[in-house]
């Protein structure tokens, strides 16, 4: 019987965050942290970042993917199945219903408005998660370099109007990761 509540209430979490979060992935890693870490306790901070990072190098979006782990950490399988199935099914009914009637719902001037602040919302979502994890993150030199670097080179993308593919990104941070794990190992250090 404790399982069923654990699979409900895991499905309905996730439901309540596909339902109220706007914005996708990025948006809703707040959100899910929050739920997940600080108030339900189901994961750790570690954890949480840890997902982030294997979440954003695999295929798929990374809020089922988050949603995917959290269920597998507390009821395996079954519970990655309910919790991905509650991430996603919120979103899917409201843009199929949105699909039926698009042309005439976005000439409401009030619905129009309304997306307009939503992409405030959701810039200001992405922006909360990115400030949360740079607090919670370990402050050691390496880490705070690769932070810098890295909003220098996409700042850089962004005000030079540079044509960079993500994967190649992803490709260059993935070598530079392995690099300097390969060079703590020899040197005796401990990752």
């Amino acid at each position: 019987m404790k399982k069923k509540n654990l699979l409900l209430d895991l499905f309905l979490t996730f439901a309540k965050i596909g339902l109220f979060t706007f914005g996708g992935g990025y948006a809703m890693i707040s959100v899910v942290e929050d739920i997940c870490v600080e108030k339900k306790k189901w994961i750790s901070h570690e954890e949480m970042m840890d997902v982030i990072v294997v979440a954003e190098s695999t295929p798929g979006p990374i809020a089922i993917n988050c949603a995917t782990f959290v269920g597998f950490q507390q009821a395996g399988l079954i519970g990655s199945i309910c919790t991905t199935i509650g991430i996603v099914l919120p979103s899917f009914v409201i843009i199929f219903l949105i699909s039926l009637f698009l042309d005439s719902f976005l000439e409401i001037t009030l619905i129009a408005n309304a997306f307009r602040g939503i992409q405030i919302c959701v810039g200001l979502l992405i922006l909360d998660a990115g400030i949360t994890m740079i607090k919670k993150m370990k402050k050691k030199p390496l880490t705070i370099a690769i932070v810098a670097v890295t909003a220098l080179v996409m700042l850089l993308i962004n005000f030079l109007s540079l044509r960079f593919s993500s994967i190649a990104l992803m490709l260059i941070a993935g070598a530079v990761s392995l690099g300097v794990y390969l060079l703590q190992q020899k040197g005796g250090k401990k990752a």
